[in-house]
């Protein structure tokens, strides 16, 4: 509401809240006296706790209400202005989806020729994703118009200032709480805040904004406390509360469909929208969007792979739905984090652009954009989290950055497919948060004597000179200039030089980069890069930097031990056998010749472009049989189709790049990483 139709016992109520917050919680740049409401009195405000304080104060909502619903959105981070995938902005996520939209490129799942199913024995090229569609008109997604309306502020202070953007929020929750007829006041009890705060999620279901409501009560009840990303230290106190969920009934959503069998746990807000299974022409190849299979009966799941889908929610499910597209098996909303399930975890996506990954893992699209300048919601990092945690325990996925990957991770299947592989979700999605939120932090097992160094760059301070968010032309090759730089975001990575030194030319990805030229800080070109949660062998050390084996050369990045960007770790490592000088490295892990049927087609295992070297060590990702899922017609006529062909052959998952790879089981030893180590 507007400041001058506040009661003047809510004016008295702000001026005691900012006299006492200016006796208690000193001001970054001295105390400032409580001023009149309509004169900036919170704008004048430069500690972040009391900005919400006063804002709390000013518009009648309770404060642990305010920073419960903040710290949701964001965490309490101002992302320096810059928007999310849903077009929020700043610690209250006030939404302009077409401020963003107007910006961004359609939803691009595939590029020109590419075959995301990645199976020689039945290529697939998906027909162009039509026009560019503009975000979702979600009520959720257009709160930062009414906050102006609310609040008397510009749109644009909103947007770029902390303390105006959290009143804005204020004003909001207020508002909400007014409509639905129950009590406001700063000091009303927080449990009848349920209504207004499952509003606030955007939400356009009500399992979605009762799951978020009850995220933020969660929240409450434990606490937080963390520096935000422009150096303000926020608490929220733990406090108890047992919230009035029946409002929620009052706001007039949908019920989503949500039919027996749906693979989600409850309490997530999920729905089954299916991706057909169906013939698209009349020969028996001819058929979409998946595969069916019988999974983990058949084929034990091994991995789930985190995708963003490169363009908004509603017009990415309207991609999955089509039979002559490509299925994946969850897409999940960035505004609320709800998920909608396409395809059963038994059956087989074509998401991942390699078969040998497809037939053994579930895929998770995150509505949002790798290198474009938006974030991921704090909505969509928890729910996704809780689903893979499910998923997760069900089918007996380890959660590590060897089974759960990035669609980044996934190697080429054979040499000619490596350039073409995707990047995303890039390298601001937060795996260490993402990590904690699945209850599997990144930690230390071990000392610089194990062998083994796990990445983990502090998030918040690590902010590479990326160039080229704004221009995204399709493949790897350096784009024509003018090259951009990107603002300066925190990452999950770190950068590899080809020597202990910030001068040094980055390493070379002989697969992007066949000519051996260095690759770049462009936002897509992520051959030089180690991610958070990855593994690797050590390779040395020379003062503040540390090496590791990374397609088969040295690569070293900056760890300085006031400030690390890595963690010791333990585990084994695959090194040649005595006597090879080089092996191969693979792409997929089929089986031999011999194992194939009559009447089923060899699956060549063809090495990449990289070998491993004598002298060289890589940790292991686990030990994995040959197999090859066959499914190449519609009605699972052809010889061996709906089958699960082994041999004998056995394959090492080894970290090798930013990407996992395959080597051949008699090729390699498996040593504790400790023996032979660097001293």
């Amino acid at each position: 509401m507007p400041r001058s139709s506040l009661p003047a016992s809510r004016r008295v109520l702000l001026a005691t809240v900012v006299a006492a917050a200016t006796a208690v919680l000193p001001f970054a740049a001295g105390p400032v006296a409580a001023e009149p409401i309509g004169t900036g009195s919170a704008d004048a405000i430069s500690d972040r706790q009391q900005q919400y304080a006063a804002a709390a104060a000013e518009y009648g909502v309770p404060e642990s209400v305010l920073l419960g619903v903040s710290y949701l959105e964001s965490r309490w981070d101002t992302h320096a202005g810059h928007p999310s995938t849903s077009g929020g902005f700043g610690p209250m996520h006030l939404t302009d989806a077409e401020r963003v939209a107007s910006n961004e490129a359609a939803s691009a799942h595939v590029d020109e020729g590419e075959d995301p199913r990645g199976d020689d024995s039945r290529p697939l090229v998906v027909p162009e994703s039509g026009p560019a569609e503009p975000a979702p008109a979600l009520p959720g997604l257009h709160t930062l118009e009414t906050a102006a309306e609310l609040t008397g502020a510009s749109e644009e202070a909103l947007i770029a200032d902390a303390a105006t953007n959290i009143r804005g929020g204020a004003a909001l929750l207020a508002s909400y709480q007014e409509e639905l007829n129950s009590p406001v006041g700063a000091d009303s009890d927080p449990a009848s805040w349920y209504g207004a705060v499952a509003r606030y999620s955007g939400a356009d279901t009500e399992d979605a904004a009762a799951a978020f409501a009850a995220e933020v009560y969660d929240q409450i009840s434990l606490g937080a406390s963390r520096t935000t990303d422009d150096g303000h230290r926020v608490t929220l106190a733990a406090r108890a509360v047992d919230p009035d969920e029946s409002a929620v009934n009052r706001l007039g959503l949908r019920r989503a469909e949500r039919p027996d069998g749906l693979e989600c746990p409850v309490g997530l807000p999920c729905e089954w929208i299916p991706a057909p299974y169906a013939k698209t022409g009349p020969a028996a190849g001819s058929y979409g969007n998946h595969d069916l299979a019988n999974r983990p009966a058949d084929q034990k799941i091994e991995y789930i792979i985190i995708h963003d889908t490169e363009g908004y929610f509603t017009p990415s499910v309207n991609l999955v739905k089509r039979a002559d597209y490509l299925g994946w098996h969850y897409t999940l909303r960035s505004v609320d984090g709800y998920i909608a399930q396409h395809i059963k975890a038994k059956d087989v996506g074509w998401h991942a652009g390699n078969w040998y990954v497809n037939a053994k893992s579930i895929g998770l699209e995150h509505e949002g954009f790798a290198g474009h300048g938006t974030w991921y919601t704090e909505a969509m990092y928890r729910t996704s989290a809780k689903l893979v945690r499910h998923l997760a325990h069900k089918f007996q996925i380890p959660l590590d950055r060897q089974h759960i990957l990035g669609h980044d991770n996934v190697p080429g299947t054979v040499a000619s497919t490596v350039a073409g592989m995707h990047w995303d979700p890039g390298p601001y999605w937060d795996w260490s948060h993402y990590f904690d939120l699945l209850k599997a932090p990144f930690h230390s097992t071990g000392t610089p004597r194990t062998g083994l160094v796990t990445i983990d760059p502090d998030y918040a301070n690590n902010q590479p000179a990326f160039t080229g968010c704004n221009r995204q032309p399709p493949g790897v090759p350096t784009p024509p200039p003018p090259i951009a730089p990107c603002p300066l975001r925190p990452a999950s990575s770190v950068i590899l030089r080809t020597a202990p030194s910030a001068d040094a030319p980055l390493v070379n990805d002989r697969g992007l980069r066949p000519n051996g030229t260095p690759n770049t800080m462009y936002i897509s070109d992520h051959g030089a890069r180690a991610a958070a949660g990855q593994t690797y062998a050590l390779a040395g050390q020379e003062g503040d930097w540390t090496a590791i084996w990374y397609l088969g050369q040295k690569a070293w990045f900056y760890n300085p031990a006031s400030a690390p960007s890595a963690k010791w770790a333990q585990g084994f490592v695959a090194v040649p056998k005595a006597g090879k000088a080089t092996i191969p490295v693979y792409g997929r892990a089929y089986p031999e010749a011999a194992a194939y049927p009559a009447g089923v087609p060899y699956q060549a295992v063809s090495p990449l472009q990289y070998t491993l070297s004598a002298g060289q060590r890589y940790a292991v990702g686990g030990v994995l049989p040959g197999e090859y899922y066959r499914a190449v017609t519609f009605d699972g006529s052809s010889p061996g189709d709906w089958t699960v062909i082994r041999g004998e052959n056995r394959y090492v998952q080894i970290q090798f790049g930013h990407r996992v790879m395959f080597v051949n089981e008699n090729d390699v030893d498996l040593l504790p990483s400790a023996v032979g180590a660097p001293r």
